[in-house]
């Protein structure tokens, strides 16, 4: 693998900057990699486990002289570091992002910047449900899609240098519009998540069914929601306050149809239930097909001793 960029700039620590990081090594995609997070007990941290070559003390200090500058802070906070850093950008340094929704970013992001840097917003979509600088590990983003989300104008020499250091990361990358990604990740990401910290708050208020039985007898499709329902609440915030309307469609949508399950059970109309769950077996199976999951028992979990 190439070198791609000389110096990368990662402001913010978490699990999708230090999978970055690791992967970036096992490339060989960067010369030097320096970092930066507002947290003291995360600088320290980084140090102590060497994730970035150099720990700095200001975001500032981290993006001086970068080539690339990677945003990887909570989307609520995006606007003000992007102001913080921009007197320090060096001229045609590229600024990208990771962040779980694009327009709202852009609008955030991109007023601060100066003329003489590109800014390609990104999103990977890979993650687990654990966060900080110790959750990363180089594999992540492995057969995982990246989106690419070039404005209007962009620089196709920034655009396919960024896209080339996601490739050599291991992403499968393609390239989509703001507001169409924020509608699809509304339906693949944002509801879901919305609906698993529901179903998992229902089960807390159900007192009839006690919380030993819940942790004990979850592996039949619960467990799943508890998984999702453990990511990192600061970043779900965030991101459904700035996708706001993309997700109330989709959840406006997910409220008709429970509606209509909910007569369907009632009416005992096993035609309609029967129809609708061929249905939605064969998005599975696509899913399965496109290399994004494993149809191995037990959701391709590794069991204890095994």
């Amino acid at each position: 693998m190439t070198q791609i960029y000389d110096r990368v700039a990662l402001i913010g620590l978490g699990l999708i900057a230090s999978s970055m990081f690791w992967a970036m090594k096992r490339g060989g995609l960067a010369g030097e990699v320096t970092g930066f997070a507002r947290s003291a007990e995360t600088r320290n941290v980084a140090r102590e486990i060497g994730l970035c070559d150099r720990v700095c003390e200001s975001a500032a200090e981290a993006v001086e002289g970068a080539d690339l500058v990677v945003l990887c802070v909570p989307v609520g906070v995006m606007g003000a570091v992007a102001a913080e850093i921009a007197p320090a950008l060096k001229p045609g340094a590229t600024v990208s992002d990771v962040g779980s929704v694009k327009r709202a970013v852009i609008d955030a992001v991109a007023p601060h910047l100066p003329d003489h840097v590109d800014f390609v917003p990104a999103h990977p979509l890979a993650g687990t449900e654990h966060s900080g600088p110790r959750s990363g590990f180089a594999e992540l983003f492995d057969y995982r899609f990246t989106l690419i989300v070039p404005q209007e104008g962009a620089d196709r020499a920034a655009v396919e240098r960024l896209t080339a250091l996601w490739q050599g990361m291991g992403a499968l990358t393609e390239e989509m519009e703001a507001d169409h990604h924020d509608l699809v990740l509304a339906v693949t990401s944002h509801a879901p998540h919305l609906i698993a910290y529901t179903m998992v708050g229902v089960a807390d208020d159900l007192r009839r069914v006690t919380d030993s039985e819940v942790i004990k007898y979850s592996a039949a499709g619960f467990r799943d929601f508890t998984r999702i329902a453990a990511s990192d609440p600061t970043m779900w915030r965030d991101v459904f306050l700035n996708n706001k309307d993309a997700t109330l469609e989709i959840l406006g949508r997910f409220t008709e149809e429970l509606f209509a399950l909910q007569r369907a059970i009632r009416m005992e109309d096993g035609d309609h239930l029967h129809a609708y769950f061929t249905r939605t077996r064969a998005i599975r199976r696509g899913i399965i097909e496109a290399g994004q999951d494993t149809d191995a028992p037990d959701f391709g979990r590794v069991k204890k001793g095994g």
